[in-house]
């Protein structure tokens, strides 16, 4: 009546309260939303497959004595996984004494075998000797069942059967590697630590993009980099907002969400957020470089300063690249649907796996051009004569730090992710959410610090606007007039010095640079 029924949709909760069955429930290729709450505890059979508008089930307890699912979904065996029957796990903490019997039955000659009798009551007999093996008074043996049980507890319990070699719940299709059978993050201190790692990459960004937004002053190339650095990485952070608020809510029954939440706009989201903002994040790191050295090199040919109208079609560019890198895995290249964490991890097809290995390819190549860039600064601004070493040795110290950071965050990532792209994973999906959480989003935890609220340039600001609401005073006039010192004194060396060497040049280009 049910299977293959196209237009069933729903049954009703009550349609089966009370009933005395059904042992077997086949409900495969219908269109049902939901199992009902009452009813279920006779079934033994549960066949619901091709059924894909079922993506939720009924609490567990309500399958006491299910012995078999075949679902659609492999997340919902999850939900059965180590599940015993109502049943068995009564008996399995009373029967711990019966151990010893078990081992006994098992030691039986074959010509004494226990079979059950017409009524199928809890009596079991020797074939030839006709007697009751364990006594049913408690007076003539220590494991007598009328001891423990009243004799309606003890209908339909078999020893050998129930107790001696019970039942497994058996359910197909198993999870896969890509889906184990555990909650979005799995570990518990990774539910933890994200939080603190989401708000901090949202605070630190926001804090950014707010300050340098609202400040009076000009507007120059690595303001407007800043800017674009910050809301990337203020994107990964909602990124690890959204995956944990997820978590939270369906943490311990994550089998009953993760087809809604894997195949609904929720995990397309993410997953958009968190490529589209690991691209742009990384396309803007290098940019910044590059502009660094291009700034180091050329200080002394004003002609070839790399003014805003260069920037903006640069970074324009850089937007659209991340946008379609983001928007391919919607379009069927890879998808976001293969893992809990939403990251494109399809690599079924030739065109998926040449997709991932493009990123990360492109990851490695953005990370040899920032080192490259960074060691030739250092290199152009060392000059024993002109650099005290404490300077020196302060210039290679940051440089260090932020080679180091994006070294931490794309190193493990993309080592283990172009081992899956070949095929030959060197981790689980499971030890992967450890780098997800501890590795892939220290750049955008870390760059609002090194880039911005770090440099004394920026806490000028910071205290220009907090004077503006009335607090800070004191501390925002102190910056306007080291500012204002420093500005005069530079028009006056400027104006009566010689032209300064090109490493003393280079040396006071990289010193504001990094205020």
């Amino acid at each position: 009546i049910l299977k293959d029924n196209k237009n069933l949709r729903r049954i009703h909760n009550d349609a089966l309260r009370g009933a005395t069955g059904p042992d077997v429930l086949d409900i495969s290729s219908t269109a049902l939303e939901s199992l009902p709450s009452y009813g279920l505890e006779a079934i033994q059979v549960l066949n619901a497959t091709s059924s894909y508008s079922l993506k939720r089930l009924p609490p567990l307890d309500k399958f006491s004595s299910l012995l078999e699912a075949v679902l659609t979904y492999p997340s919902h065996c999850c939900a059965f996984r180590n599940l015993r029957t109502e049943k068995q796990n009564s008996l399995l903490s009373i029967f711990y004494n019966f151990s010893k019997e078990c081992e006994s039955t098992m030691r039986k000659p074959t010509n004494e075998i226990f079979y059950r009798d017409d009524s199928y009551n809890t009596s079991l007999w020797s074939v030839e000797k006709n007697t009751y093996l364990f006594a049913t008074d408690e007076e003539t043996s220590p494991y007598s069942y009328s001891a423990i049980f009243d004799d309606s507890e003890i209908t339909g319990f078999d020893f050998e059967y129930d107790f001696c070699q019970p039942k497994v719940l058996t359910c197909t299709p198993e999870p896969d590697a890509f889906n184990p059978c555990e909650d979005i993050l799995g570990y518990s201190f990774l539910r933890v630590l994200i939080w603190f790692i989401n708000i901090l990459a949202i605070a630190g960004n926001f804090t950014v993009l707010l300050v340098l937004i609202t400040s009076h002053y000009k507007l120059t190339v690595p303001r407007f980099l800043m800017c674009n650095l910050s809301f990337a990485d203020f994107c990964m952070g909602l990124y690890l907002l959204l995956i944990a608020s997820v978590d939270a809510q369906t943490s311990g029954q994550y089998y009953n969400h993760a087809i809604d939440w894997q195949t609904g706009s929720g995990c397309s989201t993410a997953g958009f957020f968190t490529v589209f903002a690991s691209e742009l994040s990384v396309y803007t790191l290098t940019v910044i470089t590059i502009e660094r050295w291009h700034t180091i090199t050329y200080a002394m040919q004003l002609d070839r300063k790399l003014r805003l109208r260069h920037a903006v079609p640069i970074m324009l560019g850089g937007w659209i690249f991340s946008i379609l890198i983001a928007v391919l895995p919607l379009l069927g290249v890879s998808s976001y649907m293969k893992v809990s964490i939403c990251l494109p991890m399809d690599i079924e097809t030739g065109l998926s796996q040449a997709y991932i290995l493009l990123i990360l390819v492109l990851n490695v190549v953005a990370f040899i051009v920032i080192c490259a860039c960074y060691i030739k600064i250092y290199i152009a601004v060392q000059n024993p004569e002109l650099v005290s070493a404490n300077k020196d040795t302060k210039v290679a110290k940051r440089m260090a730090i932020l080679i180091f950071t994006d070294f931490t965050c794309m190193a493990p990532i993309s080592f283990f992710a172009i081992s899956a792209a070949f095929k030959v994973p060197l981790i689980t999906v499971t030890n992967s959410k450890i780098l997800l959480v501890l590795f892939y989003p220290v750049n955008s935890c870390a760059n609002p610090f090194l880039y911005a609220i770090f440099t004394k340039a920026f806490r000028r600001d910071f205290f220009l606007l907090m004077s503006k609401l009335g607090c800070c005073k004191s501390r925002a006039e102190l910056y306007r007039m080291n500012y204002f010192s420093a500005y005069t004194s530079n028009c006056k060396n400027g104006s009566s010095a010689p032209g300064p060497s090109k490493a003393s040049q280079a040396l006071l280009l990289l010193s504001a640079l990094e205020k």
